[in-house]
């Protein structure tokens, strides 16, 4: 039986299976840390070119974290040492940023998470270096498509868990595309990771039910072949086992009582590329 735990002013909290339950303190904070989220990847739009290496776009992403007053909640996270994940062509998630140069065609997530006042803003998007191929482009619309049906899925009275799966895979499934199960969303708010995990594939009706002031992330992951993924020596840069191109978009989102409100999109319209 799924345990929800009303938090409330400065409760602390942990990760102890329970399904937080947040008040308008929770919203407030919420909204200034995926805010500030949401305009760094705005600027990353300016710096994502060919030539440019990933690790200077993780310098500008620290950067403008701390003098935001945030700090990357990435940085030190089970020994992780750079502030944002920097996932480029058949990478998944959780690449590691350093001397790799984008090339023409290339397309990349960048995946960010200030920590701001104790609340938690984790959002990633997709870019492109250049022009990338058109079967790419497709991927990206319909990965960013699977993240806008899994929020719909969430809004409607009555959802649950798998609601947010069962309609991310139907859509995916449309076009051949593998959606990836080893990485899922997750709760988060003063915590960087929580209850529950948001499985990208599933049957509809099933799970917890979704109740106002849950806080969570869908970030589907899409893989223009098979699904299966596999993680390399360094522990943490996640592949696509046949070396197929992916996708993942991430939302931070709450739970009210008449939809969703998302706390990470962008505030210039950048939400999906290409950025002009």
């Amino acid at each position: 039986m799924t345990e929800y735990q009303l938090v409330e002013n400065n409760d602390t909290v942990y990760r102890d299976g329970t399904i937080k339950l947040h008040t308008e303190e929770g919203f407030e904070g919420m909204r200034k840390a995926g805010r500030l989220a949401a305009t760094i990847l705005d600027e990353c739009a300016e710096w994502v070119q060919p030539g440019v290496t990933t690790e200077s776009i993780d310098a500008k992403i620290r950067e403008m974290m701390l003098d935001a007053g945030a700090v990357p909640a990435t940085l030190g996270y089970r020994g992780y040492t750079h502030s944002s994940c920097i996932s480029i062509n058949h990478v998944i998630c959780h690449g590691i940023p350093g001397d790799k140069v984008l090339k023409e065609g290339d397309i990349l997530n960048i995946d960010v998470t200030p920590l701001l006042d104790g609340w938690h803003g984790d959002t990633s998007r997709m870019f492109y270096a250049g022009e990338p191929p058109i079967k790419a482009k497709r991927l990206v619309d319909v990965t960013y498509e699977c993240l806008m049906l899994g929020i719909e899925a969430a809004s409607k009275p009555g959802a649950r868990l798998g609601d947010i799966g069962a309609a991310i895979e139907a859509h995916a499934k449309q076009f051949r595309y593998g959606v990836v199960r080893e990485f899922c969303g997750h709760g988060l708010g003063r915590l960087f990771h929580d209850a529950p995990e948001v499985v990208h594939a599933g049957k509809a009706g099933t799970g917890p039910e979704l109740k106002p002031g849950m806080f969570f992330t869908i970030e589907p992951m899409i893989n223009l072949g098979k699904p299966w993924a596999k993680v390399l020596g360094d522990g943490w840069t996640a592949v696509t086992r046949d070396k197929s191109l992916s996708a993942q978009f991430e939302h931070s989102l709450a739970i009210t009582e008449d939809g969703v409100e998302i706390f990470t999109k962008s505030p210039t319209g950048r939400d999906r590329p290409p950025y002009s």
